[in-house]
């Protein structure tokens, strides 16, 4: 297996040479994330414009196999907790694991077999001692909330002791249209965010950025601050963050990381609602 440092900057999906199981250094986690992407073919049904994923494409995942992810995460929590992977391929600060992350290169949530491997994923925790030690976590565009299986795979991480991080980029259909490329409807986002706190706890999660040079409007700021205004007493908080890895799309060009001082701006208009905000500009 490759020897190469990791680092925040670099969410390379084969740093394990595996094909599911990938380990990140999560600076919004705190420590060394091991992912798990149930879309290894680049595909998802939403168009992040900051987007990271090289050669993204529209659609959903091919059929996971189950037992090949399982003996994946075997060999690479073996690897992380008794092997030399922490020495050897993390920097000093940065040597615990903190989380076991449903994300990888595309919306986790579209794999028919998300439910299953929530379940397996459990499982193998057990198995290592890592049960309510290691979090369990589906970072998630929450756009198949409606779906039954993908509701009893988030009642597990819930059951767990896990949480959802919730993708809320925009409080309007122009800017969820323009920022992720979907024709989803505020009022259902809002509908599926309250859905999914009722299953697990959630975060919101939001990337903000210039775009063009330009700040987010007041007329978006007050959209979306309208969107979570009712929700606020369901949710565990909000995770704000701005880009620290340059996007892969083709908006690439057009897209400015956020001042620091003006996401702690945000944050505290955020605050004001009753929500716990964490901010990683």
């Amino acid at each position: 297996m490759s020897r190469i440092l990791l680092k925040t900057e670099d969410h390379s999906r084969d740093s394990a040479a595996m094909r599911y199981v990938y380990p990140v250094i999560s600076r919004r986690a705190g420590g060394v994330s091991v992912g798990i992407n149930l879309n290894p073919n680049n595909a998802c049904n939403w168009r992040c414009i900051y987007c990271q994923v090289p050669g993204l494409t529209r659609g959903g995942p091919p059929p996971i196999d189950l037992a090949l992810l399982e003996r994946e995460l075997n060999e690479f929590l073996t690897w992380a907790c008794s092997g030399d992977f922490m020495a050897t391929r993390v920097p000093a600060g940065a040597r615990r694991l903190v989380d076991l992350a449903f994300s990888g290169n595309g919306e986790p949530t579209s794999a028919a077999e998300f439910a299953q491997a929530v379940a397996l994923a459990e499982r193998v925790l057990v198995a290592h001692g890592l049960a309510g030690k290691l979090v369990m976590r589906l970072i998630t565009n929450g756009s198949l909330l409606d779906r039954k299986a993908v509701q009893t795979g988030i009642a597990g991480i819930g059951k767990a002791g896990g949480e959802v991080w919730f993708k809320v980029d925009a409080g309007t259909a122009t800017g969820l249209a323009r920022i992720n490329g979907t024709r989803v409807r505020p009022e259902r986002v809002a509908r599926r965010l309250a859905a999914c706190a009722a299953l697990a706890p959630t975060w919101v999660q939001t990337c903000l950025f210039r775009i063009d040079g330009e700040l987010p409007s007041e007329q978006d700021i007050q959209a979306y601050l309208g969107l979570l205004a009712p929700l606020a007493p369901a949710l565990a908080g909000v995770h704000l963050y701005s880009l620290a890895r340059p996007s892969l799309q083709k908006e690439a060009p057009r897209l400015g990381r956020m001042e620091a001082e003006w996401m702690e701006e945000m944050a505290e208009r955020i605050r004001q609602l009753g929500l716990a905000v964490r901010v990683s500009p």
